[in-house]
């Protein structure tokens, strides 16, 4: 149904993914994306182990405005 794109895999981040993929009849497609994807794909690890879902994950700097749109216009 819908699509969803969290950047930060801090404390913060993390409790929203965890909230997000409790609602799969919501949220149909969710990336997490930082700074430092090893944070995310251990984030998407304990979701796909807790919840059973999938969760794609990337690297992007959030003050870095052409990686951003790079990201949007790849997850659209």
């Amino acid at each position: 149904m819908g699509k969803v794109l969290i950047i930060g895999a801090g404390g913060v981040g993390t409790v929203v993914v965890h909230k997000v993929a409790q609602n799969t009849d919501v949220f149909t497609e969710i990336m997490l994306a930082s700074r430092t994807k090893s944070k995310c794909d251990d984030i998407a690890k304990t979701i796909k182990e807790r919840y059973g879902v999938t969760i794609q994950t990337a690297q992007v700097d959030a003050d870095n405005v052409p990686e951003l749109t790079a990201l949007f216009n790849s997850f659209k």
